[in-house]
């Protein structure tokens, strides 16, 4: 596979060329493009993410410690303080925290997360098992159980008494939140387990991660590249929910190459079965017409070989090299890392 290459020298600091499904490229234009330096690729992504992680994070942590400090009282009086708690509870990032530190703020029992119900979907992701979305489908499909008894209802709140079983064994929610950044490789399958025997995803993190995790979306046996495993429910629920426009951006290896009339079909949209495919971008990769820098928000299933298989081509390899802010920097095929508490930030309020 071609290696990326980032040159940061004044000379090579022009401004990438890209291809927009707004305007359609003459076939001049685009033998120009195609000679477009690797930056308008996946490393001007790379370089970037990092300042852009912690850019995000001491924007949260600014405004943060804006509510802290607002909510200790430090403006005079004492109208004053109820006056800015108040301002702080509607505008401030403190509103994600379960709790408050306001010492003005009155107890509210209906808003106490120790006491509140729970529906029985969300008590369920919480245990590791799987996203709110997949866990009320278990619960429609009668394959948990509430107090002995196969039970339907996914809108159920769960009481403190209550015992949840599935698949015989009682569930626990989750205390400690994981967040695992794989760089999955060929021949594993991105499932918690195989019943072919073939090797899963979690055979990778095994046995230093013993925990009950599970893939964010899914990559085909054949895919490789980024890959988020954790037992957040309820983050896994969003960047799987189409209407967050996740953006992947995929190296694409084609067994021939790419036409001009093509690259502009897929810039415009290819017709599939189940609707239209829209990319966000696409290049050449250092000028070779068989390899391909896709830039994609949908989500649909296998939608990447889909596109070009529909044109006539085989993908040879495809590798997811950006997730959502994340990048494969310094993660070897195979290898997985934990998650910076700022990365974790950007996830869950910023994308």
């Amino acid at each position: 596979m071609t290696k990326f290459r980032s040159d940061d020298s004044e000379k090579q600091k022009r401004k990438p060329i890209k291809k927009s499904a707004s305007k359609s490229r003459t076939k001049s234009e685009s033998n120009k493009n195609s000679q477009a330096k690797p930056e308008v690729f996946w490393k001007k992504f790379e370089k970037k993410s990092g300042s852009e992680i912690n850019e995000k994070a001491e924007k949260f942590e600014t405004r943060s410690n804006s509510g802290k400090k607002n909510s200790e009282g430090s403006f005079g009086s004492e109208k004053k303080t109820e006056f800015k708690n108040k301002s702080i509870e509607k505008n401030s990032p403190n509103r994600f925290s379960k709790s408050n530190t306001s010492s003005t703020k009155r107890e509210n029992p209906k808003r106490n997360s120790s006491s509140e119900p729970m529906r029985l979907n969300k008590f369920i992701a919480h245990c590791g098992i799987c996203s709110r979305r997949d866990a009320a489908e278990l619960v429609k499909n009668g394959e948990v159980k509430l107090n002995g008894e196969v039970f339907f209802n996914p809108a159920y709140e769960v009481q403190a008494k209550d015992t949840i079983e599935y698949k015989g064994k009682k569930l626990r929610p989750e205390i400690q939140k994981i967040y695992l950044l794989l760089n999955k490789p060929k021949n594993v399958v991105t499932t918690a387990s195989d019943d072919k025997g073939r090797k899963t995803v979690m055979d990778l993190i095994q046995p230093r991660y013993m925990e009950r995790l599970y893939p964010v979306g899914r990559l085909d046996r054949n895919t490789t590249g980024l890959l988020l495993l954790t037992n957040d429910g309820d983050l896994a629920q969003k960047l799987s929910h189409p209407s967050y426009n996740v953006k992947k951006i995929y190296h694409v290896v084609l067994d021939k190459n790419l036409t001009d009339l093509d690259f502009e079909k897929i810039i415009q949209g290819v017709l599939l079965e189940d609707g239209k495919a829209q990319v966000d971008s696409l290049d050449f990769v250092e000028g070779n017409r068989k390899e391909i820098g896709i830039t994609i928000h949908l989500g649909k299933n296998r939608i990447v070989r889909r596109i070009f298989e529909h044109l006539g081509y085989e993908v040879i390899k495809l590798d997811r090299v950006y997730y959502a802010g994340l990048t494969k920097k310094n993660i070897p095929r195979g290898e997985f890392r934990e998650l910076t508490e700022k990365e974790i930030i950007m996830l869950k309020h910023f994308t």
